[in-house]
């Protein structure tokens, strides 16, 4: 009985302890200035109850005696092991409410302090304990609340200017019909901010529009003085427009009259005229009669593809006209119509258009010479060409051994470098156009250029090089996994077709063995002896013993390396040999309009569907890289003209200076410009980040002000923050 009493006063004794242990009690001042609030102790039971609802020890100890509590700092409990979830405040447990009701109460009334107050409680806040920052007393006066808007500028209000400058949205306003419902934004306008976009972020997808134009709304509005929404740059609305630029009557007028106003205002030199084609692919499927078909590509022939063909003008590389058709069509045919359009567009200027050996199709030339016209360019190694370039390269070398071809130099680090060597000959032709005969002379000018005969070598060597690894390679040694060639007309099959691969037939002597390998083998089992019948078997194998290169061969060949014929129907008086050859050879010009299409536009892939958006697209974007090379032009003339540079372009290079800045470094320099925008109640304040130098230098040279950013800390109209 003893035994029992003790271990029932030992267990009344670990649960009065436990309880002590696990109830919680903050330090939280009270108005009664006792420094205590009410404990908020709980049990530790399964049934969730307090100690006083289960009959066992009051909350002040087994004895019933007051005993002192000390204040624990709560733990952070956060991340170890599952939240407990709370239970809802109107649950009561055996009669009883429930502890959450309790703390409820107790939180109250510890916050319930006055203003005076408040340093003593946040300073009596143990650092242990994560409370909200939030000021829990009423009846503060809050701070004003402040509105800050930002909004980025960079680079969009010098391109909205520069195509201002060249009048593209009056030109498309006045070509493209309006319907009396639609909105407020003109077409022109539209276009030259969606192509400001396109310029300044290289994204052509009409669904980024809307998002670019909630972030620049206010910067877009003070720009075009009128509001502007992003409901003017849906998805639908985009795609009319692409429609509407598709369209050969609204296009054509479109193109001709920028031409017309681009080349007047700025005096742009129109004699020369360079034509060329490029491909764009796309992830589009292949249907019957579409835009997108399979054909010849330098890109990705595995995709399907549209052809574009550009004039540019001389020597901006401008886009004056462009067409895009099928991706299967042949360039040859394509010439004819865009030299129409840009004889339109230049008038009856003495033109000469440049081309590529596609350009020299006889109809096209004809019909050049029947429009009263120039042409330049080289003849295509193939038919009646290929049959008289023999000759041709004959008299050239026989004039080379008697110094008496002209020789072309060209300026190198101040030095005169021989650029190429040549002569003339003359023909006379005579062909049908418009139902007339048209008869011209043609000038043959047989060029042999020497970094194209030094590259033609290079490739040879190299061919000649591979050629005779892989005959080697023919006739391994004897061993494991080696396969030998025991067929004579296999090897000489081989052979042959190693040569042609390379294009070094009659370049190389290839000689070879025939090894045959005898074995004696006894016939039947057992030993051998004199008198037992033999069998004699042949293993025979082809070995390459040498390849030769034939020298006197090798040597000829690349003495007509290097030559190509350039036809042209221009006196010599206007170009003159050297200057035909100069003149080809700036060329790559009109390759910057595919280069900034495929590049800065980011024209492949599209990210349309449609066929009329799909021209619509692509008549966009050349309207941009009008924009990007006339601004180049304009920078370039000044500079040039000034005999000044421009430092710190580069950023890789601050003290280097460029006296010839591509429009896409240009741009890159107006970087993290932005409009910010505070409101204070009624009062506004607005505050553009300061130009650079270079910025306002940059500003200057394109014949604009630097107002264009200066006007934007200016509100023009106040009703344009009514609803931030």
């Amino acid at each position: 009985m003893k035994l029992k009493s003790f271990w029932l006063s030992v267990s009344v004794f670990i649960i009065v302890i436990g309880s002590c242990a696990k109830s919680e009690a903050h330090e939280i001042p009270t108005p009664d200035g006792t420094g205590f609030a009410k404990s908020e102790g709980r049990a530790q039971s399964g049934n969730g109850g307090n100690a006083s609802s289960r009959g066992g020890t009051s909350r002040n100890g087994a004895s019933g005696r007051i005993r002192p509590r000390i204040p624990k700092l709560a733990e952070d409990k956060r991340g170890k092991g599952k939240r407990k979830k709370k239970k809802p405040d109107d649950i009561i447990v055996r009669g009883k409410k429930s502890a959450a009701v309790k703390s409820q109460k107790s939180k109250k009334r510890a916050l319930s302090v006055t203003g005076e107050e408040q340093n003593d409680l946040k300073s009596s806040r143990f650092q242990g304990n994560k409370l909200s920052t939030e000021n829990p007393i009423k009846g503060l006066q809050a701070a004003a609340a402040l509105d800050i808007i930002t909004e980025r500028a960079d680079d969009i209000p010098l391109l909205l200017g520069i195509m201002k400058q060249m009048g593209m949205d009056r030109v498309i306003d006045n070509h493209i019909p309006v319907h009396w419902k639609q909105r407020d934004l003109s077409w022109g306008r539209t276009c030259i901010i969606w192509l400001a976009y396109i310029l300044s972020e290289g994204d052509h997808r009409k669904v980024s529009m809307r998002e670019y134009i909630k972030n620049m709304r206010i910067i877009l509005s003070d720009i075009m003085g009128q509001e502007i929404e992003e409901l003017d740059f849906t998805d639908d609305r985009l795609g009319i427009l692409l429609k509407k630029l598709s369209a050969r009557e609204y296009w054509e007028k479109i193109e001709k009259a920028l031409s017309e106003r681009t080349i007047e205002a700025y005096a742009l030199p129109k004699e020369i005229v360079r034509c060329d084609a490029t491909t764009v692919s796309g992830y589009h499927q292949i249907v019957e009669g579409g835009l997108f078909q399979r054909g010849v590509s330098k890109d990705d022939p595995h995709r399907p593809q549209i052809k574009i063909m550009s004039g540019a003008l001389d020597p901006l590389g401008m886009p004056l006209a462009s067409d895009v058709v099928s991706g299967e069509k042949a360039d040859d045919g394509l010439y004819r119509p865009l030299i129409r359009r840009m004889n339109e567009y230049l008038g009856n200027d003495d033109v000469i258009y440049v081309g590529d050996c596609k350009l020299s199709a006889f109809a096209t030339r004809c019909y050049i010479k029947g429009i009263e016209k120039h042409y330049l360019c080289p003849l295509p190694m193939t038919g009646h060409t290929a049959r008289q370039m023999g000759e041709w390269i004959r008299i050239g070398v026989m004039k080379e051994k008697q110094g008496m071809l002209n020789k072309v130099n060209n300026k190198k680090d101040d030095n005169e470098v021989q650029i190429a060597k040549g002569y003339e000959l003359e023909r006379s032709h005579s062909g049908e156009y418009d139902k007339k005969i048209v008869k011209w002379k043609e000038r043959l000018v047989i060029v042999c250029s020497d970094s194209y005969a030094k590259a033609q070598n290079r490739g040879l060597e190299k061919r000649l090089a591979n050629a005779i690894e892989k005959l080697y390679a023919l006739t391994p040694p004897r061993g494991p996994g080696k396969r030998q060639i025991t067929d004579e007309s296999a090897l000489k099959a081989a052979i042959a077709k190693i040569l042609k691969h390379h294009k070094v037939e009659g370049l190389i002597n290839c000689k070879y063995v025939k090894e045959t390998e005898r074995q004696v083998k006894y016939i039947g089992k057992g030993r051998g002896s004199a008198n037992r019948p033999k069998k004699i078997t042949e293993r025979i194998r082809y070995q390459i013993a040498e390849v030769k290169r034939r020298d006197y061969r090798i040597r000829r060949l690349k003495e007509r390396h290097g030559w190509k014929v350039f036809v042209t129907d221009v006196s010599p008086k206007r170009l003159s040999f050297g200057d035909v050859v100069k003149c080809y050879r700036k060329e790559y010009r009109v390759e910057r309009i595919f280069n900034r299409l495929k590049s800065r536009l980011k024209a492949a892939p599209l990210y349309v569907k449609r066929e009329d958006q799909i021209v619509g697209m692509n008549n966009l974007l050349t309207l941009g890289v009008r924009v990007l090379t006339l601004a180049e032009n304009i920078v370039r003339r000044s500079l040039r003209k000034d005999r000044v540079k421009l430092k710190g372009l580069h950023p890789e290079n601050p003290i280097k200076l460029a006296d010839t800045p591509t429009s896409e470094r240009l741009l890159k320099a107006f970087s993290k410009i932005t409009l910010t925008i505070i409101k204070s109640g009624s009062s506004v304040k607005r505050h553009m980040t300061p130009l650079t130098d270079l910025q306002k230098e940059i500003v200057r040279r394109m014949g604009m002000n630097c107002s264009i950013y200066k006007d934007l800390e200016f509100e023009k109209s106040p009703s344009k923050l009514s609803e931030w």
